[in-house]
This record gives C-alpha cells, structure tokens and sequence, in this order.
C-alpha cells in the first residue's frame, strides 16, 4: 500500500498528474512559441509536474534508481521555474530562463513516457527489452531534437 491505497491505484494516480503534466506543457510551450503566457496553463504544468516528481519518490524502492535521479532533476529545474515565474516575475533573463527551465522540465517528464513506453508497451518492449537497443535510441534522440528546437524557438518568441 502507498499512502493507503494499493500500489496499482496509486500508479493510476500518478500517470494522471503525468500526463496532465504534459499535457498542460505542451499547451505552456505552443503558448510562449505564440509569444503568450497562459498562467492558468502554466499553474496546472508546474504544479502537475512537481507532483508527478514527489509522487515518484513514493513507489517502493530499495535503492536509489534512475527514475529518482530524473526526479531529483527534476524537481530542480523545477524550483529555478518557480522562482523565475512567481519570485522575478518573468523579469529580464528570468523570462528566457523560465523558458528553458520549463521546457526541459516537459522534455523529462515525456522522456519518462518514452520510458514507461519502451518498458510496458509489449511491441515497443519487443524492439528494446533493455532499453538500449537502437529504436529506443533513435526515439530519445528525436525527442530530445524536438524539445531542443521547441526550446530555442519558445525563447525566441516569449519576449517581453
């Protein structure tokens, strides 16, 4: 049982606020591409996303894994997010840092639901059962190209 629910309720819970995560941040990057800061998007990404963080931490481990050093990350991309957003106020280079830290913070919750994917998807498993093999490889690769060209447009376009 985690936090008084069983392990496969939990997990159900967990995959929601991940995928709200997302969700809600691709909605934030597509905004700031627009030049636009949608703040009740970027209030349900960041708080989704710090949950789906915390909530990590709270499946049964014995040691420390890759998914909690992701975690760690993580959530400290996250605090550098926050504080640019709501402590600077998106003020000079705190705006194109939110930009980044934000968008990095979205690539590493979809680079765990490429993850997730290689590891419970029987046909995506099936073409990389260690998560080694070159189709996992070449689907990080694409993503990571893809939230790199997001990333340099977003700040681009999300000026003041």
């Amino acid at each position: 049982m985690v936090l008084g629910m069983s392990l496969a309720t939990f997990t159900q819970l967990h995959v929601v606020i991940s995928l709200i995560g997302i969700v809600s941040g691709l909605i934030v990057v597509f905004g700031m591409l627009g030049g636009k800061l949608l703040h009740g998007w970027n209030g349900t990404f960041l708080a989704a996303t710090v949950l789906t963080s915390v909530t990590g931490f709270f499946f049964p481990f014995e040691h420390l894994l890759p998914s909690h050093k992701v975690g760690i990350l993580s959530l400290v991309i996250l605090t550098i997010a926050l504080i640019a957003r709501y402590v600077f106020n998106l003020a000079g280079g705190w705006r194109r840092t939110y930009v980044i830290t934000a968008t990095l913070a979205l690539y590493l919750n979809v680079f765990v639901l490429v993850v997730q994917s290689f590891l419970k998807v029987p046909a995506l498993h099936a073409l990389a059962p260690e998560g080694k093999e070159p189709p996992f490889l070449v689907a990080q690769l694409i993503l990571m190209a893809i939230f790199i060209g997001l990333g340099v447009g977003a700040a681009n376009k999300f000026r003041n």
